[in-house]
């Protein structure tokens, strides 16, 4: 075998811009096309607002100003400005940055000076714009390239600086902003910046009162056991109540303003906390699980120069609060059984009703022990040949290993879908569980149902979500059915299920539709594959002649061959969202309760006959 060369000229040195467009993954986690929260559009928008919010924190700037149009965002803050002399250099040379002094950023957010980097590297267009002391310094950059610079100019504008960018979509193909994704994260920033004033689009966020009103906006005050317990230190702040109307635990942790989806050595003290504080309060070794069945809380800390687990900053490694302050353990245990413990004690109604939960918690985990024996037996047997999972190799808790964030599990229905997924399937990010028909209706049923019904019990192991959502296997659940009324009631039965058990599941975003084509159109030379009556319109009259037009009925009808192209970086999923106004009981009543004559009404307004679609699609082809 004839040996490879290697060589000085086998040597590459990369550019900053170079290596970032390379890797983008390393700077911002995945790219995504804009429908799952964490894709790397808004990863851009968050670096770009991290500064903001450390001028905020730093006593200057009150207000930040957003606006998106056209995929085009400008974000204004009024903060002190880049410093006039470095504008170029902080958003185009790695390792240039103002938080590296502590004295000026003593609990930053962006610690390493990368942030404005990636967003400039991986932006069609970047301008970045800095005022201070009546005067201004503009440049702008293409991909990373500087191609305009303006030197100094007196102006009467107000100090602060101003980014203009346009995600290049070469890197993130196809991509759109969804608002709700930018509002979610924009209300994160001013719970936990009480008096700051973000607008977005004209739309005005604001919070006085940080974490408890987080809290007040994700569990209606009817369902909360009582009152939102909120305290305060200096570096810590904690909100916290228990849900009337769900099973599982929810918590939102944060660290320097950033929001920890995956936790950290933080939120594991907090959980610790609590059990030791309330163990300690009522005198008795209640069970982990009982005293924090059905919790919603909220926890966010400041650390000096904390540790992150990736560069997303999704997970906290740190153990020390930084200075001369305690581990991150002892601080937030110390915090919690002094204030958490002065609560209880001049609240007694709260107390009570937390003693009669943790009770009744106690009493259901009992009744369901011997159910939960059996159904974890009866798992751990199926695992050994379970034929409905094709699990994949990496993991979402495998945080250091490249596409953690891309893993993701298809729920198929039969074995005709399953097979074509899971032989197209890329093998390391994609698992697949395999539904042998329409799952049980479990609206109104208890937690019992999950571990009695075989499906649920799998799948709920699957997941490994049975006890909190923290060792969540995947980072994103693509419900994968026909588009048939039958397809249309599986989705439903499966939404359902995760709102009556798991909904932190869908209000952390990691629930999903997935989009499946209605049409392949196709001459000799080309074929594309059309998800809207539009798409074929449109597919038609691009290809012009009399090309092919094939309707699919089922995924089981299209080959693994055709598959990849529908689950690889093309893939279209829909978020499955909350409504803000509606609670779960609402949702879960009128779709699944009893049938209503305003559920009938709904239908009636939303239905169109398959067949009338079906008729019409064939005229238009007999028509070519």
């Amino acid at each position: 075998m004839e040996e490879t060369k290697y060589t000085e000229d086998n040597i590459k040195s990369l550019d900053w811009k170079a290596h970032i467009r390379m890797r983008p993954g390393m700077y911002i986690g995945k790219l995504g096309d804009g429908s799952s929260g964490d894709d790397g559009i808004y990863i851009l928008l968050k670096e770009v607002l991290d500064n903001s919010i450390d001028e905020f924190v730093m006593g200057s700037g009150k207000t930040i100003e957003i606006s998106l149009q056209n995929n085009r965002l400008i974000v204004r803050d009024y903060g002190r400005g880049i410093p006039l002399g470095k504008v170029v250099d902080v958003v185009s040379k790695m390792n240039t940055g103002g938080k590296y002094d502590t004295k000026a950023f003593k609990k930053s957010v962006g610690l390493n000076g990368v942030g404005t980097k990636a967003v400039n590297a991986l932006s069609s267009y970047f301008r970045v714009e800095s005022t201070r002391d009546n005067q201004s310094v503009s440049a702008e950059f293409e991909k990373g390239v500087l191609i305009n610079t303006e030197q100094l100019e007196e102006t009467s504008r107000r100090k602060g600086t101003k980014v203009t960018f346009v995600p290049d979509e070469e890197i993130f193909k196809k991509y759109t902003y969804r608002q709700e994704y930018i509002t979610k994260m924009l209300k994160n920033y001013v719970y936990l910046n009480p008096g700051l004033s973000i607008i977005f689009n004209g739309e005005k966020f604001y919070s006085e009162e940080g974490l408890k009103d987080l809290l007040g906006d994700s569990i209606a005050q009817e369902n909360r056991l009582f009152p939102i317990i909120h305290l305060r230190g200096e570096d810590i702040e904690v909100a916290l109540t228990f849900s009337k109307a769900q099973y599982s635990e929810e918590y939102h942790s944060f660290v320097n303003g950033q929001h920890t989806t995956q936790g950290g050595t933080h939120l594991a003290a907090f959980k610790e906390a609590v059990v030791k504080t309330i163990r300690e309060f009522f005198g008795k070794n209640h069970d982990p699980s009982d005293i924090r069945k059905s919790i919603t809380a909220a926890i966010s800390i400041k650390v000096m120069e904390p540790v992150f687990e990736s560069q997303t900053k999704t997970k906290l490694g740190s153990t020390d609060m930084g200075g001369n302050l305690p581990t991150v353990r002892t601080y937030i245990v110390d915090f919690l059984k002094r204030n958490l413990d002065n609560y209880l004690h001049k609240n007694t109604e709260t107390a009570d009703k937390l003693q009669r939960k943790i009770l009744q918690a106690e009493k259901e985990r009992k009744e369901l022990s011997g159910i939960r024996k059996l159904a974890k037996d009866r798992a751990k047997k199926a695992s050994l040949h379970n034929k409905k999972l094709r699990d994949c190799r990496i993991h979402l808790s495998d945080i250091n290993k490249e596409g953690y964030l891309d893993t993701t599990l298809f729920i198929t229905e039969g074995d005709s879908a399953s097979g074509s997924i899971t032989k197209s399937r890329n093998v390391n990010t994609q698992a697949v569980f395999s539904l042998k028909g329409k799952p049980l209706n479990s609206f109104g049923l208890s937690k019992k149902i999950v571990y009695e019904n075989e499906e649920f019990n799998l799948l709920q192991a699957a997941l490994n979500i049975e006890d909190s959502i923290e060792d969540l296997r995947y980072n994103n659940i693509v419900i994968a059915t026909d588009a048939d009324v039958d397809g249309m009631h599986i989705r439903l039965l499966i939404i359902t299920f995760f709102l009556q058990f798991f909904p932190e599941l869908i209000r952390e975003g990691h629930l999903y539709i997935m989009q499946t084509p209605l049409f392949r159109v196709r001459n000799k030379k080309e074929t594309i594959y059309c998800y809207s009556e539009q798409e074929r319109r449109d597919a038609i009259k691009k290809l012009t002649g009399k090309p092919e037009i094939t309707r699919f009925k089922g995924l089981g009808e299209i080959s693994p061959d055709e598959f990849k192209n529908f689950i690889g970086d093309d893939i279209r999923l829909d978020p499955v969202m909350l409504d803000k106004d509606k609670t779960i009981d609402e949702l879960l009543s009128f779709y699944m309760g009893k049938n209503t004559p305003d559920r009938q009404e709904f239908i009636i307004d939303n239905l169109r006959l398959e067949v009338d679609l079906v008729e019409e699609i064939q005229d238009e082809i007999n028509q070519l």
